[in-house]
């Protein structure tokens, strides 16, 4: 972004011209008169300068002053830092002005030269003076105000314009949202049609050719913002990034390789964490699956990656985040901004900012020693930030090529959000009586393996159950050896089996398997009753292949030969973990 000192030459440049006219901070704008005297009421008790005009629109303004061109810029950003007046209020120039509404008794400013002239008394002595009748003075009109410029005068004044002042106006036609190409100062036709955009939308002829009353109130509404938000270019030689922050909102905290905060000041909302690492593509491809596990990126949201970098946006109720990175020259490098929904008006005008401004420089980076993501660099990364965690975590097993992964039905009651190995996320398919439930992933997975039905398990034999015995503190299953009790429950009830090993509450939902990997239950979670059963003794529902079938899925045996290895890739190829969140 150019410097804010061009912005200043430029408006220095306009103010002579218009030190006749007058300049608004029009606050709100209603179609109903009665509502728009209501808060011109409302305002009038906190502002002294309260006036309301009707527009040529039709509308009904709120607005405040007048100022001197040059005082309206600092008194809208006074304004707005205090949170005084809505964040989009902006400087005018009155021009679509025409009937006054308040104050009601119509009494308004008189003109700046328009004086009453006072009718000299003769001295008559000490005699009484005669009754005099005064008549009452005529309305005060106001004169009417300068009269702009015509579209030929307006665009012989842009000759003397120079290219930063051209420059200078892009940059912020650009930071209203009008304009989206080069700041070059060339006045081709993506300029003239930004131009046009923002008359129209302040109330103007859309002749695609700024006067230069037009200019000033356009940079003066830029100035505003600018002084709002305090926009500082940071370069972070340790980090090796340079980027501009509003650090009116913003202050530095401290630094935590590979991160660099800035934590919200003065109660902004506004937090902006800096990413400076060593690392390749596969870094760059552990952030980003890393960042998705942070409390402040929602899940909700659009995400990009691509060979050398990745967006993120997330968006929930109560935050909204965006993240990039980049990788490059042995490095990766980026930031994430962080704010409460209710300034998502307020982040339009500064994110483009940070992301047009942010780079990375030299061939510093934080923390040297960091390795891509294994467990010690995830361990690093997180720390100093909540990681976004599940209300709790099952297991569950797939029973189809498709992904439908079967589970307890426990795991996925009153869940706001179910998803399958932390990532995917997943509906439910059907519920059963029996505590069983199927789940259908958003999007299809490929899995390694899927159930096979064991065709006739032997009360007795060795079993495994395969789970999240530790829910998802470990990156994979874990095999728990056990011993078939009984094909039926304790009071001779089908559908059931009973066996005997030391499993947890993270197993539940996960496959109970024989030798040959395959399936002779699901694993119930354990029941809360009256009786205390005796450690190690589990239930496993059996009718899968009912439920199954209930959801279009037919379950087929598996050959009974085990291979040496057989049952652990079967459980590795198989077992997910099922997540439970708000």
């Amino acid at each position: 972004m150019r410097c804010v000192a061009l912005l200043l030459a430029l408006l220095a440049t306009f103010t002579t011209a218009m030190a006749q006219a007058q300049t608004w901070v029009q606050i709100e704008a209603h179609p109903d008169l009665s509502v728009a005297e209501s808060r011109a009421a409302a305002y009038a008790s906190v502002f002294t300068d309260v006036q309301g005009f009707q527009a040529a629109s039709g509308w009904y303004l709120i607005v405040l002053g007048p100022y001197e061109p040059a005082a309206a810029a600092g008194r809208l950003a006074d304004l707005r830092r205090n949170n005084m007046v809505p964040a989009d209020s902006f400087i005018s120039d009155g021009r679509v002005h025409r009937t006054a509404y308040w104050p009601r008794d119509g009494v308004q400013p008189l003109a700046p030269d328009v004086a009453i002239e006072e009718t000299a008394i003769p001295d008559t002595g000490p005699d009484p003076l005669p009754e005099t009748v005064v008549e009452p003075l005529p309305d005060v009109v106001p004169e009417p105000r300068v009269v702009d410029e015509t579209p030929q005068q307006a665009r012989a004044s842009e000759g003397d314009l120079t290219r930063d002042d051209r420059m200078a106006l892009q940059t912020a036609l650009q930071w209203f949202g009008f304009y989206a190409s080069g700041i070059d100062g060339a006045f081709g036709p993506g300029t003239r049609n930004s131009m046009a955009d923002w008359q129209i939308a302040n109330g103007y002829e859309p002749t695609g050719i700024l006067t230069t009353i037009q200019r000033a109130t356009l940079v003066a509404n830029f100035q505003a913002d600018q002084a709002e938000f305090g926009f500082q270019t940071i370069a972070e030689p340790e980090a090796g990034i340079e980027i501009t922050l509003p650090m009116a909102l913003l202050q530095f905290d401290h630094y935590e390789p590979p991160f660099v905060h800035f934590a919200e000041k003065d109660g902004s909302g506004l937090r902006v964490i800096l990413i400076s690492q060593p690392g390749d593509q596969a870094t760059l491809f552990g952030l980003y699956d890393i960042l998705q596990t942070l409390a402040v990126i929602p899940p909700d949201g659009a995400r990009e990656r691509g060979d050398r970098s990745f967006t993120i946006n997330g968006t929930s109720a109560t935050v909204q985040s965006y993240a990039y990175a980049e990788s490059g020259k042995g490095q990766v490098k980026g930031y994430i901004a962080v704010w409460n929904p209710a300034d998502a008006a307020r982040m339009e005008r500064i994110l483009p900012t940070m992301q047009a401004s942010f780079r990375g420089f030299g061939d510093t980076a934080l923390d040297p020693g960091l390795v891509p993501m294994d467990g010690g660099t995830r361990s690093g990364l997180l720390a100093g930030l909540e990681v976004r965690k599940p209300k709790f975590s099952r297991s569950g097993f797939f029973v189809d090529p498709a992904g439908l992964v079967m589970t307890t039905a426990e795991a996925v009651a009153a869940c706001g959000r179910i998803t399958i190995d932390r990532d995917t996320d997943a509906t439910v398919t059907l519920t059963d009586a029996a505590g069983v439930a199927v789940l259908t992933p958003v999007t299809p997975l490929a899995p390694r393996a899927y159930a096979r039905l064991a065709a006739s398990p032997r009360i007795g034999s060795n079993i495994a159950v395969s789970g999240y015995s530790f829910e998802d503190t470990l990156p994979a299953p874990v095999l728990t050896q056990g011993s078939l009790e009984d094909l039926a429950g304790l009071k001779g009830e089908t559908g059931v089996a009973r066996i005997s090993a030391p499993v947890l509450a993270g197993d539940a939902g996960g496959p109970v398997l024989d030798a040959a990997g395959a399936v002779i239950g699901m694993l119930l979670p354990a029941e809360d009753g009256a009786r205390q059963l005796p450690d190690g003794v589990a239930f496993a529902a059996t009718d899968l292949a009912r439920v199954a079938s209930a959801a279009g899925v037919s379950l087929g045996s598996a050959p009974a030969e085990a291979s040496p290895d057989a049952q652990s890739r079967a459980a590795q190829g198989m077992t997910v973990l099922v997540s439970c969140w708000e």
